[in-house]
């Protein structure tokens, strides 16, 4: 199918799941974008992962009481935040050990209250898998709103954020609220992974959050310029992986997820500074002048 041909499905009056769905994606792709610079700038990527699975009690509750995915998932999730982040004080217990501790319940809390409704085993497909396809009108203003309150968040802290995430202590020592700035952090990746998890599904969706970021993070040096291009790759990812996977009948989570890494595999190659074409050409420069200085008659 050409991309033409795909233009003329998202008009279709009988293919109205087919935009809906595209929306979604990069709605998604461009939230984990801004807010999964952060997540790489902190070095967190295990919370991003560990955070898809603290929501799924929400989905379960969610799903058995027939109420918005997105909503259960964000209550389950910001709880989870607080308690780690609240117990994380405790200096004797190490950030990821307690982030391992009650993710990993939360998790097990899902599947447990999931497992007594009936028909389980294809919802839990979709809450693992995502189901981009079959997502209700009223999810997607949810993750609308959700995701413009999120970046306008985002903008307003953003000094404090980079601040905590470079120098805790020095953070302290300006005044900061180095804790309330943790919690923020917490519940802003928790609402970036619920409002995605339709899209690609708890277990690709850190994929969101970090491989667009990752992959901004070659190309510049400047966090400011990396918080717009990892939007952009994880919309051109969204996009790209949408029309494959309509044109292929492939996974649209997978797809979307493949073409993320392939974009960050031929940043990582051809990047002018820090791709591995960047490292190499340097060393040909100097050799080359190394090699007219040789053949200077004068010199």
């Amino acid at each position: 199918m050409s991309f033409t041909e795909f233009l003329a499905d998202l008009s279709n009056p009988l293919l109205t799941f087919l935009p809906k769905a595209l929306l979604i994606a990069v709605m998604s792709s461009v939230v984990c974008g801004v807010i999964g610079c952060y997540v790489v700038l902190r070095g967190m990527a295990f919370i991003g992962d560990a955070v898809a699975h603290a929501v799924f009690p929400g989905l379960a509750v969610a799903f058995v009481l027939q109420g918005s995915l997105v909503l259960g998932g964000m209550v389950a999730g910001v709880l989870t935040a607080v308690l780690v982040a609240v117990f994380s004080q405790n200096r004797r217990l190490k950030e990821d050990s307690v982030i391992g501790i009650f993710f990993a319940a939360a998790f097990a809390l899902g599947i447990v209250i999931i497992s007594r409704s009936p028909g389980y085993a294809g919802s839990l497909q979709s809450f693992l898998f995502g189901s981009i396809t079959g997502i209700p009108d009223e999810d997607v203003y949810t993750v609308a709103g959700a995701g413009a309150v999120l970046l306008l968040a985002a903008l307003a802290i953003h000094k404090e954020i980079v601040a905590a995430s470079l120098d805790r202590e020095m953070a302290r020592s300006m005044g900061l609220p180095v804790f309330a700035i943790d919690l923020t952090l917490y519940v802003m990746v928790t609402i970036a992974v619920v409002v995605s998890v339709q899209t690609i599904g708890n277990i690709l969706v850190l994929a969101l959050l970090i491989t667009p970021a990752a992959t901004a993070r070659l190309l510049t040096d400047r966090l400011g310029l990396m918080m717009v291009l990892a939007p952009v790759l994880g919309a051109a990812a969204a996009l790209i992986g949408v029309y494959l996977s309509w044109s292929l009948d492939l996974p649209t989570g997978g797809t979307i997820v493949l073409t993320s890494t392939v974009l960050f595999l031929i940043t990582w190659a051809i990047a002018p500074k820090h791709g591995m074409l960047g490292r190499i050409l340097p060393a040909h420069v100097h050799h080359a002048r190394a090699d007219v200085r040789d053949l200077d008659p004068v010199g």
